[in-house]
């Protein structure tokens, strides 16, 4: 049946249907005979829309059976509404792939069975770090496997930084932790043929101060009875540390006693583990003062099991349980020494798997539940990763030698 309207106007010598038929596809359709397809306009039909692309083309739609009857759909309509399908279906495709893409890159980047090395004995402030970060990565659900951690304890850090070295140096899985202590230790050479230059430093998470920590009955009240006891007969005094002479423990002491007057050498060092093995030690009574820091004493302070003489920071730290602890500076003993903490990777870890690990500790880094975390262990912020890490690690190092050839620890 053919459909006139006399009074629409042909366009190009073509009459228009009465009605359009119904679409079922924007690429074409046959419904009732009628057939659809895209011609191209006459340049004087060709206009534009606000929100489309120029109408170029209309949809005509010719009988099956009768060629000459036709409808021709408004200039922009069908078009605008093929435009928009078409782009919708694309920005879905599009969106799509990239969160496959996105969840397919996470994956492959996660290292396999990954592991926090702690280079002492469980229960010191490589432990605790370790479990900071630990802790902090299923918080905030950046691994789907949980993170273990091990203990490689031997010479406060040596063993684990040669084993990794040599060994697992492209092990994209193994963080190790480290800590001022371990900087100091590579500035004498105590790493062995490993240098400061043999690992990629990864991120820093927070800082400690060092203290002075004696059990809670013992007759040292202060900074001053231990020195004084020290230069009556340094022998009767027996300090315990985290590493031999040149440790960062030692170093502590050893300032006390440059300013007090008495050679460092001729102090009695128990050499010890990290901080858990001092603790053992100082509560047990086979040591009457451990050379530690904050972070590793707190435990056995809040039990009442221990004393703090004082902490090397250059204020009194604004916490409830170590505000009346003093510190050296005002104890006339101008020593400030901040026990820095972070992880370090195996030197041939890839640069791909390094930037995951920068990008998740960035991460964990701003993130107020992992504030939380961190004073919950007593540590205070420091957040630093990747290349403005490595340059204050260098630094330190560097700074540490002048330290160690004043003491004659090298030459």
């Amino acid at each position: 049946m053919r459909l006139n309207n006399k009074n629409n106007k042909s366009l190009n010598g073509v009459t228009p249907c009465l009605r359009p038929p119904r679409l079922t596809s924007p690429w074409s359709t046959s419904r009732r005979g009628l057939l659809c397809t895209l011609l191209p306009l006459p340049a004087s039909k060709q206009h534009t829309s606000a929100n489309a692309r120029p109408c170029d083309t209309a949809l005509r739609f010719h009988h099956a059976r009768d060629k000459s009857a036709c409808w021709t759909a408004s200039l922009c309509q069908k078009q605008q509404y093929l435009w928009r399908l078409n782009m919708k279906f694309s920005l879905r495709h599009v969106a799509a792939t990239a969160g496959c893409m996105l969840i397919a890159s996470q994956l492959l980047a996660e290292p396999k069975r990954p592991e926090c090395i702690a280079p002492a004995s469980p229960g010191g402030g490589f432990d605790l770090t370790c479990k900071l970060v630990q802790s902090a990565l299923i918080n905030e659900k950046i691994l789907t496997s949980p993170m273990r951690v091990t203990y490689m304890p031997g010479g406060v850090g040596a063993v684990a930084y040669n084993a990794v070295v040599a060994q697992r140096p492209a092990d994209a899985g193994t963080l190790v932790a480290w800590s001022s202590g371990s900087l100091l230790n590579l500035a004498q050479g105590k790493f062995g043929r490993f240098d400061e230059n043999a690992v990629r430093w990864l991120a820093a998470v927070g800082t400690s101060y060092g203290a002075i920590a004696v059990k809670s009955d013992s007759p040292y009240k202060n900074l001053d009875d231990l020195v004084q006891a020290l230069k009556a007969d340094p022998s009767k005094v027996v300090i315990g540390s985290g590493g031999t002479v040149g440790s960062q423990d030692w170093m502590q002491t050893a300032l006390i006693a440059k300013v007090a007057g008495i050679n460092p050498r001729a102090l009695r060092y128990v050499a010890l583990e990290g901080g858990g093995e001092i603790a053992t030690a100082l509560l047990g009574g086979h040591i009457q003062v451990g050379s530690t820091d904050i972070s590793d004493s707190m435990p056995h302070i809040l039990s009442g099991d221990m004393r703090l003489l004082a902490v090397f920071a250059e204020k009194r730290i604004d916490e409830p349980e170590m505000k009346d602890i003093p510190t050296a500076k005002e104890q006339g003993y101008d020593i400030v020494w901040p026990v820095v903490r972070g992880f370090y990777l195996g030197p041939k870890v890839s640069d791909e798997d390094y930037n995951w690990w920068k990008a998740s500790f960035d991460k964990i880094l701003a993130s107020e539940d992992f504030a939380k975390l961190r004073d919950q262990r007593e540590l205070f912020p420091f957040a630093m990763s990747g290349a403005e890490l490595d340059t204050y690690v260098k630094k330190q190092v560097a700074d540490y030698k002048v330290m160690a050839k004043e003491f004659g620890l090298i030459q």
